[in-house]
């Protein structure tokens, strides 16, 4: 058993001595934080084009077009009390502020948990909540736009959310589409620091954001390689990121990984039994957007037809590797098999994530687990993700290429998986 699931030395010995990975992984940093709707984006897609053009010249892909909300910062500014101004980011898709900003008290709700929440409900109507941000690749973590949300749903008039990086302002998005919302805004834990209550009561800042927002277009960029049913792997990433680094880690390395298994694999899957659907999505970091309306596209048989989806985000960084299998209990047997057979260690995590693009096939029923390094571990380099720290120095090549390898591994052996197999992947608790 342990001999199909080993993904044969050649290919292994070939992408473990593939020049181009780590030469993908920078050039696509180049590219600079590829936030959607900028150029740095687009540069992003046209590079991904051409360097699959240049693996596999016969396949040209295919575009989806991806309409969405589109948005963009021309200023953001935070004063304290004192008129001292503070360093901010606004989160993508807040609202703007009147010309003359928001003036309110300021209410720390510390990590911002719904017991946090529920405990000063009666306090948090007409003042900014205050929350922090934290390791995003953990059990239990709760996720930014939750606390955006329920700072809303409890009256607040705007939202600050504390970095976890000394000296620097965090980024990430604050899960509004469009229409109503309160104005966002990631600061550093120094200014958080400052803005605790005193005994002569809550300090008061003021947040002056301007945003344009418009009608925008985007794209998902499809490559697929037949096999010889009509079932398919898919591989995906997604390409957008934040403007504060270079988004290297996130995801960077989930990029390059899927360049570097698609040139080593394509090839090769015309003699198996699912085919490759190669997917590189966008405005991921704005509420999984992309992917969102891939899936809901697909007819209930297009989506029967998907064996799996396996997902890079943020795959190196840290060592150790980590599944989230999204609920989907009956593949945990086969990741942590495959794993094993190719020399590998690999956690799984069953709780849904809706942290990435797999989320979306698991929602839509689709068996889909994302591949991420460093979780549950405070100490990695993914705790500065969303901060001006996200740069490739923070990357190691032996990770990226173990996460590549793993991949491959991966792709392989459900490509080629019995039907019975499949069928145990869809199970649920």
């Amino acid at each position: 058993m342990s001999d199909t699931l080993r993904l044969p030395p050649a290919l292994a010995a070939r992408l473990a001595a593939d020049p181009d990975l780590w030469r993908d992984f920078n050039d696509i940093c180049d590219c600079g934080g590829r936030l959607a709707g900028t150029e740095s984006e687009k540069n992003a897609f046209a590079l991904l084009r051409e360097r699959v053009r240049a693996a596999s010249p016969a396949n040209a892909g295919r575009s989806i077009p991806v309409p969405y909300n589109g948005w963009k910062a021309r200023r953001a500014t935070l004063r304290l009390a004192d008129g001292t101004p503070a360093a901010c980011h606004p989160l993508v898709r807040t609202i703007a502020t009147a010309k003359s900003g928001l003036t309110a008290e300021v209410i720390d709700l510390g990590r911002g948990t719904p017991e946090e929440f529920a405990e000063h409900a009666g306090e948090i109507e007409g003042r900014i909540v205050l929350v922090r941000h934290e390791l995003m690749f953990a059990a239990g973590t709760i996720h930014r736009r939750r606390k955006y949300d329920m700072a809303r749903a409890n009256g607040a008039v705007g939202f600050l959310i504390g970095g976890p990086l000394a000296g620097h302002v965090v980024a990430g998005s604050s899960g509004r589409d469009s229409g109503e919302g309160i104005p966002a805004l990631g600061i550093s834990p120094e200014t958080a620091a400052r803005l605790a209550r005193r005994a002569d009561g809550w300090p008061t800042v003021t947040m002056t954001i301007e945003t344009d927002e418009a009608p925008a277009e985007t794209e998902t960029l499809v490559y697929e390689y037949p096999g010889t049913t009509d079932e398919w792997v898919v591989l995906s990433a997604h390409v957008d990121g934040h403007d504060l680094a270079e988004s290297a880690m996130d995801n960077g390395t989930g990029l390059a990984a899927v360049l570097a298994v698609t040139q080593a694999l394509s090839p090769e899957v015309a003699t198996w039994r699912r085919g490759l659907r190669v997917m590189f999505f966008s405005v991921e970091e704005w509420a999984l957007t992309g992917s969102a309306q891939y899936v809901q596209s697909l007819s209930s048989v297009e989506r029967d037809r998907i064996a799996i989806d396996i997902n890079l985000d943020s795959v190196a960084g840290s060592p150790s590797l980590a599944a989230l299998s999204s609920g989907y209990a009956g593949v945990e047997p086969f990741l942590l098999r495959v794993a094993t057979a190719n020399g590998q260690s690999l956690r799984t995590v069953r709780p849904l994530m809706t942290n990435s693009d797999h989320a979306n096939f698991a929602a839509g029923g689709i068996p889909a687990i994302r591949l991420v390094a460093g979780f549950d571990d405070p100490t990695a380099h993914l705790r500065v993700v969303l901060t001006p720290a996200d740069t490739r120095d923070k990357v190691a090549q032996g990770e990226l290429r173990q996460a590549a390898l793993l991949t491959a591994a991966l792709v392989a052996a459900a490509c080629n998986a019995e039907p019975d197999e499949v069928a145990r992947w869809r199970a649920r608790p």
